[in-house]
């Protein structure tokens, strides 16, 4: 009896303690689940808070007319050794200690208001009422509201149906023994208990009937069919109640002083005298409770096989959302390293192929910038009446002699002033493609997420950096274009003498004239077949420069800005951070509330199935 009460005293512990953080319900089947306890059924007026008092010893349930019990109510026995003063606690006041029954009763109707107001509605959430005394056996009891066939005024017409399904949700569970309460003084085929424990445990495996009011039958009339079988038969035997009279609970007949009386009745029955000794309340709560153990011993592996699979589980889930940091500043400043490390490579897996988004650095090159360029005003800044002016304006008061060679460094540092648009666009286009990776970078790095303060911090190092690359590279392509003009490359302006000499007849500025004498050189005297070669030589000077920056252009911006990325994005953070106080890296190290409670819950959820298991283990087997 010791190992009995011993394992069904642990799964109590179990089962409270699994409310206590919340694992009793969810996706799958949750340990307070997979623990057997004794849903109580019946209609309404059935007698089924009576036979609750019976079990513990005490008045502690509210009563009344109509629908009482609104909410179920989880009652959990724990068995005291013999001289304890016996004491009651709820799970939503921890704290309090009640051993006043009478102060039980108001607390479950307050707390019942609490959810479903003054009114005759009900509410799914169960009240947890765990009661210590030497007087009970070790037992999970869950009180039921009572079934019904009709709504009455103020019910909401759909409370029948509300009231089987709050019901049938407890009973169809397959560690769910099912006590099922009939009252004597009505035809049990029309029983609200029987019939929904036979939809749901067809083969009476699980049911325990219970018949009350044996006391109150017509004189005559008595319920042995029913009681040995014959009406219905049940594969584990019925037990008859006799509950207080309403004389009893007026004048507060002290429960322990009813049990006897109960006793009494059936000792000195005509109809139920042989069958004393497994009659009344004391009897049914040791039935429950061998049963029980019986039960949790077959459920043994199984349960076991449950811990095992969660414990798994969430261990695996510490692993995704990361263990608790250590508190000294060495553990810190490592896991920070660590996380920054885990951000690179994410970054790096982006720029190199693992993960899209680098391409979109050369599609700039590829498309964007020769698109740019494509699109310069180089027709309209060569137009002839442009080149006109740019040559006269350079020749001052004095026409040039034989070639307008300040008008062509004009014409071309003109047009070399063009190309910074397009190259500072490429700097800046990369720059934004950079900053989108860091951001999609940081979003996938699954160890920072449970750190919003160092991921605020790394974003925020990561920008600074990429602007100090982005300056740097808007510098170097600057000077590309600036060295285009300081220096021209003079061999391309031979070749066009050469080529000059060789076609006579096709320069000077009289070349339309039939190689006449000239006039006196004089700008509006230019043909302008001339003034179309002039454009037409800086046009392609231009072009051998736009291909030279083409090429040069991009890997100017991969120099300062992509390499700089891949090889030191976070150096100047390493530098900040090695040098900060503890307070500081602890900071940097905050998580988000909602994370560390899920951490907490986790953790001790995982403690507690690891205790049981121990536990189990421990007392099962002994």
């Amino acid at each position: 009896m010791a190992r009995l009460e011993s394992l069904i005293g642990l799964v109590n512990r179990i089962q409270r303690a699994c409310t206590a953080l919340g694992d009793h319900g969810g996706e799958g089947m949750s340990l307070w689940e997979a623990l057997p306890s004794v849903a109580v059924v019946g209609g309404q007026s059935s007698g089924k808070s009576s036979v609750l008092e019976s079990v513990v010893g005490r008045d502690f349930l509210p009563r009344g007319s109509g629908i009482v019990t609104r909410r179920p109510l989880v009652l959990q026995l724990h068995r005291l050794e013999e001289g304890r003063s016996e004491y009651a606690e709820f799970l939503h006041a921890p704290r309090k200690k009640f051993t006043d029954f009478a102060s039980v009763r108001k607390e479950i109707s307050d707390e019942t208001d609490r959810i479903t107001g003054k009114t005759k509605h009900i509410s799914n959430i169960p009240i947890h009422l765990s009661i210590y005394s030497p007087n009970v056996v070790n037992l999970t009891l869950i009180d039921l509201p009572g079934l019904t066939k009709v709504a009455v005024e103020g019910q909401p017409d759909s409370i029948v149906e509300d009231i089987e399904n709050m019901v049938r949700s407890y009973v169809e569970k397959p560690n769910c023994i099912i006590l099922a309460i009939s009252p004597a003084n009505q035809d049990i085929a029309t029983s609200d208990a029987i019939k929904l424990a036979r939809e749901v445990d067809p083969s009476g495996e699980r049911t325990f009937g219970v018949m009350t009011k044996l006391d109150l039958m017509d004189k005559g009339t008595n319920a042995l069919d029913v009681i040995e079988g014959r009406a219905y038969r049940l594969q584990h035997p019925w037990v008859g109640i006799v509950n207080r009279s309403q004389a009893d609970i007026n004048k507060n007949v002290d429960m322990m002083a009813a049990r006897r009386k109960e006793q009494e009745y059936f000792e000195n029955s005509p109809d139920y005298g042989h069958l004393a000794h497994r009659m009344g309340s004391e009897y049914l709560a040791k039935l429950l409770s061998k049963h029980l153990e019986t039960v949790i011993r077959q459920r043994i592996p199984s349960i076991i096989a449950l811990i095992n699979k969660t414990i798994s589980e969430l261990d695996a889930e510490l692993d995704r959302i990361g263990r608790p940091v250590g508190v000294d500043s060495g553990a810190q400043l490592y896991t920070i390293l660590e996380l920054c490390r885990a951000f690179d490579r994410v970054f790096k897996e982006h720029l190199d192929g693992g993960r899209p988004g680098g391409d979109r650095i050369y599609k700039v090159f590829d498309h964007q910038l020769p698109a740019a360029l494509k699109k310069l005003p180089f027709d309209r800044h060569l137009s002839i009446r442009n080149v006109q002016k740019v040559v006269s304006e350079a020749d001052g008061y004095q026409p040039h002699l034989i070639a307008p060679e300040q008008g062509y460094r004009r014409l071309i540092d003109g047009s070399i002033v063009y190309f910074k648009g397009p190259a500072e666009a490429s700097v800046d286009a990369v720059h934004f493609v950079l900053k989108e990776l860091v951001r999609k970078s940081i979003a996938e790095t699954e160890e920072l997420k449970r750190f919003p303060t160092l991921t605020s911090d790394i974003a925020a190092a990561c920008t600074e950096a990429l602007e100090r690359f982005r300056d740097e590279s808007r510098k170097t392509v600057t000077r590309l274009v600036e060295m285009e003009s300081s220096y021209l490359t003079v061999e391309f302006f031979r070749k066009l003498n050469m080529e000059g000499d060789r076609h006579p007849n096709q320069t000077g500025p009289n070349a339309d004239k039939n190689r006449k004498e000239p006039p006196a050189p004089n700008m509006d005297s230019y043909g302008d077949n001339y003034l179309r070669r002039i454009a037409s030589n800086v046009n392609s000077y231009i072009m051998m420069v736009c291909e030279t920056l083409r090429n040069s252009i991009p890997k100017a911006v991969v120099h300062c800005q992509v390499r700089e990325a891949k090889r030191s994005l976070l150096n100047h953070f390493y530098a900040q951070i090695g040098r900060q106080e503890k307070e500081r890296l602890g900071a940097m190290l905050d998580e988000d509330p909602a994370l560390m409670e899920k951490r907490t819950l986790i953790a001790k959820r995982l403690e507690l199935y690891k205790s049981a298991r121990d536990e189990i283990d421990s007392v099962a087997w002994k």
